[in-house]
């Protein structure tokens, strides 16, 4: 058999995507609370246009979003359903310290957390927790200026040491960021960054990423600390990039679009900033605001594992004649012509899982693990609420089985598998509800009416199969 004994089936959500009640409980207002659906969540999201607070002309979908705040019991039991071995989910950051700079936790955010984690367990599922899936405290994005601040740091670890010690025998497995180099490409969403006119966005981001990166570092070392057998990995959003053609132009673009995003990888993983990124950034005239001890800290406290999110490969010239983009994708990338694609513009390249996954362990030898894979698609549901999803059976079929030849054929070291938003879910890129990736569906539109009653989909029934056969069967 491919996979080992152990191997973790299951699935990932995200608070603001999920769990709506997002002012109840004693919870803060964060970032993500106040990017908006419709045509200026990406304005906003890139930090482009600044909305620090909600108003009544713009629809925000995580305020409500799937309501698992009041139905995570519900929830549990139906990934239970389908012998799921790990759930992904984040926390709340402002549900810990709803201002983000308190001394003391939020007792009510603790709780409820508390719960949630002690019915997975009920269940035999392991929780797989990312202590920050993009939340950013509100108050400290108006006060400090979120990540571009040093202060961040010291407000992330009292928060982490908060939640390992409650947690520390309920948790193993910890994400420190999710999708860290997002940071780059949609910074206000990725990190609370909003940029003043005239202000050196590549100095603003990178500073924010060196902050990043010194948290991370301090997280896994808190944690090792309070719990030796806590296993700490980082998380990027994966994809390797194509060279259009093979002249070495293009090939040599290829290996500079994967170095934006190995870089964060490579701090985390090998505790030290690559040679190419230190001279990049000395070209373009950025300062990496290293202070005393920052060095020690990266070299010393390394991640245990890599995981990351597969939803497409990615394509590049150097020409600039040959612009020709895809449609609905954070990152731009050209078309790949041999390549279908999604109702979104993700190109869909099962064989790219399995040659991102060897990329990937051969750089860092260190296990790896797919914490986000799955087809966003318009769900039609009969009376019922049941969705005839075959092209979703048919897309995770693909790239299970190129997850199964880098395990089985290539040697790769895979700790586990949860597809992305195995419960449908608001939307990050967005903000919608019709862009739909769950096993389980919920009646919700994009506008916010529906009941929020849950049905099983057809995929359902598939993926409990391909649990209790460990991925023996994908028929």
């Amino acid at each position: 058999m491919a996979f080992r004994d152990d191997f973790l089936w299951g699935g990932a959500t995200a608070a603001n995507q999920c769990e709506g009640a997002y002012l109840e409980g004693g919870r803060g207002l964060a970032n993500v609370d106040v990017v908006p659906a419709g045509r200026d969540r990406f304005a906003v999201g890139s930090g482009e246009m600044k909305m620090f607070a909600c108003d009544d002309d713009h629809y925000y979908p995580s305020h409500e979003a799937i309501d698992m705040y009041h139905h995570y019991k519900e929830d549990i039991a139906l990934l239970a359903g389908m012998g799921f071995k790990c759930y992904r989910l984040s926390i709340a950051w402002t549900r810990i310290f709803p201002k983000g700079d308190e001394l003391e936790p939020n007792e009510e955010g603790l709780k409820f957390y508390e719960d949630l984690f002690d019915e997975c367990l009920k269940y035999g599922i392991e929780p797989l927790v990312t202590i920050c899936h993009f939340d950013v405290p509100m108050h400290l994005i108006e006060t400090i200026g979120g990540w571009r601040s040093r202060e961040m740091v010291d407000h992330y670890v009292r928060y982490c040491e908060a939640i390992f010690k409650r947690y520390q025998h309920k948790v193993k497995y910890w994400l420190t960021f999710n999708e860290i180099n997002m940071l780059l490409h949609f910074p206000f969403m990725g990190a609370g960054l909003y940029f003043e006119e005239g202000e050196n966005k590549q100095q603003i981001k990178y500073t924010a990423a060196h902050h990043e990166l010194v948290a991370s570092a301090l997280a896994t070392k808190v944690g090792h600390e309070i719990n030796p057998e806590f296993k700490i990995g980082c998380m990027l959003a994966a994809g390797n990039t194509y060279a259009n053609t093979c002249h070495p132009a293009d090939v040599w673009k290829s290996i500079e679009k994967d170095r934006e995003n190995y870089f964060f990888i490579d701090v985390q993983s090998r505790g030290e900033y690559p040679a190419y990124a230190l001279k990049q950034l000395e070209r373009e005239g950025v300062q990496i605001p290293f202070v005393e001890g920052d060095v020690e800290i990266l070299k010393n406290h390394t991640v245990d594992f890599i995981s990351f999110s597969y939803y497409s490969s990615r394509l590049t010239s150097a020409d600039p004649e040959v612009n020709k983009t895809t449609e609905g994708n954070v990152f731009a990338t050209l078309k790949n012509p041999y390549l279908d694609a999604s109702e979104w513009g993700w190109q869909i390249d099962p064989l790219g899982l399995r040659i991102t996954m060897n990329a990937l362990y051969d750089r860092y030898q260190k296990p790896l693990f797919i914490v986000e894979n799955g087809l966003g698609a318009v769900d039609i549901p009969d009376e019922s609420g049941y969705v005839e999803d075959d092209y979703r059976i048919d897309y995770l079929r693909q790239h299970i089985k190129t997850m199964k030849d880098a395990v089985e054929l290539d040697g790769v070291d895979l700790l586990g598998y949860t597809t992305w938003g195995c419960i449908d879910l608001v939307s990050a890129g967005t903000g919608e509800m019709k862009k739909r990736y769950g096993f389980i569906y919920v009646d919700k539109d994009n506008d916010g009416n529906g009941t929020l009653k849950r049905s099983k989909k057809k995929s359902y029934d598939w993926y409990k199969k391909v649990i209790e056969t460990n991925g023996e069967d994908l028929a």
